[in-house]
């Protein structure tokens, strides 16, 4: 039978958290250098973007509170209507209703990416709907928004009979932008920096099979140590081989 020979390669993690100690300058620079490559990004590269809201009050009756001033709901209707606040999510976002809006409002968008610039959801889980627009432009988000205000009532009362919506509050243009985060971009940037450094130094260290050390040789090798070579270029106050030899011929000249 042939002799089967199993190779076994340990990782001396001990050596690599010593490597990346020793490294750990570069590892920070990479991290900076990241960084830095986030905040630029972020700053310069990708344009800013505004949000516009409005609010839309969600009733699944056909009574309304403005005929009806002592119109009360019960919690099972309050209930319903929050679940109705996912459906009528869907119905915004349908292709109908979202060329309804583009037709409206005259933007160059098509109705996929006017999808992905809305985003509707309960108001902290209340029967009242929230329909959030990101653009670029602040007027552009509003102008889209008090759309939808118009065209999603008139929508629902299509598809569902008795659902009614009642516009809370209308959209007004913010100038304040809501991304990118440049906080966000940059610590991300440092993290991946301090990461990608940090892996390629262990792999190296991983990889590299020079012998550095006796202890390197102790620890993978079933080899004694019968001798050890000093390094007699550090060796304080002395002189040998090449380096005397030189040292000397400068001597004889300056003599």
């Amino acid at each position: 039978m042939e002799n089967k020979k199993e190779e076994y390669y340990t990782i001396d993690l001990v050596r690599i958290l010593k490597t990346m100690w020793h490294r750990a300058w570069l590892i920070m620079l990479a991290g900076l250098l990241f960084a830095a490559c986030g905040f630029s990004v972020a700053r310069f590269l990708i344009a800013p973007t505004y949000s516009s809201s409005v609010m839309l009050y969600v009733n699944n009756s056909s009574s309304s509170t403005s005929a009806n001033p002592y119109f009360s709901m019960s919690s099972s209707q309050i209930s319903a209507a929050q679940q109705l606040v996912k459906t009528y999510g869907e119905i915004l976002n349908n292709r109908t209703t979202l060329e309804r809006v583009i037709a409206k409002t005259g933007v160059g968008y098509d109705y996929k990416e006017l999808a992905e610039m809305i985003k509707a959801a309960p108001s902290n889980d209340t029967e009242i709907m929230k329909v959030t627009v990101v653009s670029e432009d602040p007027e552009e988000a509003a102008l889209i928004a008090n759309a939808v205000c118009e065209i999603l009532p008139e929508r629902i009362a299509e598809i569902i009979d008795g659902a009614t919506m009642e516009v809370v509050e209308y959209a007004i243009p913010e100038y304040k932008k809501v991304g990118p985060s440049v906080t966000k971009y940059t610590a991300v940037a440092l993290i991946l920096g301090v990461l990608a450094a940090g892996g390629l130094l262990a792999l190296f260290t991983i990889l590299d099979d020079r012998i550095h050390d006796e202890e390197h040789i102790l620890q993978n090798y079933d080899t004694p140590i019968l001798a050890k070579i000093p390094d007699l270029m550090h060796v304080k106050g002395k002189h040998y081989g090449y380096y005397y030899r030189r040292d000397a011929a400068k001597t004889d000249k300056r003599g």
